[in-house]
């Protein structure tokens, strides 16, 4: 990514707008989830789990949790499929589940586009040019949602995040902004094929 001092804070000034806006509006929905959660799967109702920030700085990210907890066994694994509930399938279908990262947006942790926040395991594993997913905040929608979100594989992913964070510019922010919201009405791509969400990465080599 080219160094657009400018850019970057049009880019913070959009994310903080945008995160205090969605949050005025729709804090009722969010207490509304927030109350289901608790009356169908207890507590806790947010979901807490150190993912890889900007250059891989760990950070907190919240979700609305959607599946309930368990150990595995043996005979019958709990799998992801298995703990995700109704609630929680509605929640991810609606893209509702990610509502609580607007805070995280708040904090400058993450932003309102930019790569996915993935799994700390998975940055052993990026190649060079992968790894420059992490040149910019992670973000709660980017290239890669717009493009396929779960429905592509994870090569094309990481092409589409490297791809933005080489291009970002204010625009394509919009743009990826106003084609998450038609996605969201659309309800596509929101799981691969087989998954309950998506194949982890490195399996799909195995």
């Amino acid at each position: 990514m080219r160094s657009h001092p400018i850019g970057a804070v049009c880019k913070r000034l959009l994310d903080v707008a945008g995160a205090l806006l969605c949050l005025a509006v729709l804090w009722p929905l969010m207490a509304v989830v927030a109350v289901t959660i608790r009356m169908t799967m207890g507590r806790p109702i947010l979901f807490c789990q150190m993912r890889p920030g900007l250059n891989g700085r760990p950070f907190t990210l919240f979700k609305f949790r959607t599946m309930v907890e368990g150990p595995p066994s043996e005979a019958d694994p709990f799998t992801d499929a298995a703990r995700l509930t109704h609630i929680g399938r509605a929640l991810r279908r609606l893209s509702l589940d990610e509502l609580p990262q607007l805070w995280n947006v708040l904090k400058g942790e993450m932003s309102l586009v930019g790569p996915r926040p993935l799994l700390m395991e998975y940055l052993n594993y990026y190649t060079a040019e992968q790894a420059k997913r992490h040149h910019m905040k992670p973000g709660i929608t980017g290239l890669a949602q717009v493009k396929g979100r779960n429905a592509i594989t994870w090569k094309e992913k990481f092409e589409w995040d490297v791809s933005y964070v080489n291009h970002w510019n204010f625009w394509l922010d919009l743009h990826i902004l106003m084609s998450t919201v038609v996605n969201v009405f659309r309800r596509e791509g929101i799981s691969q094929q087989g998954h309950a969400t998506v194949e982890k990465f490195g399996a799909e080599r195995r």
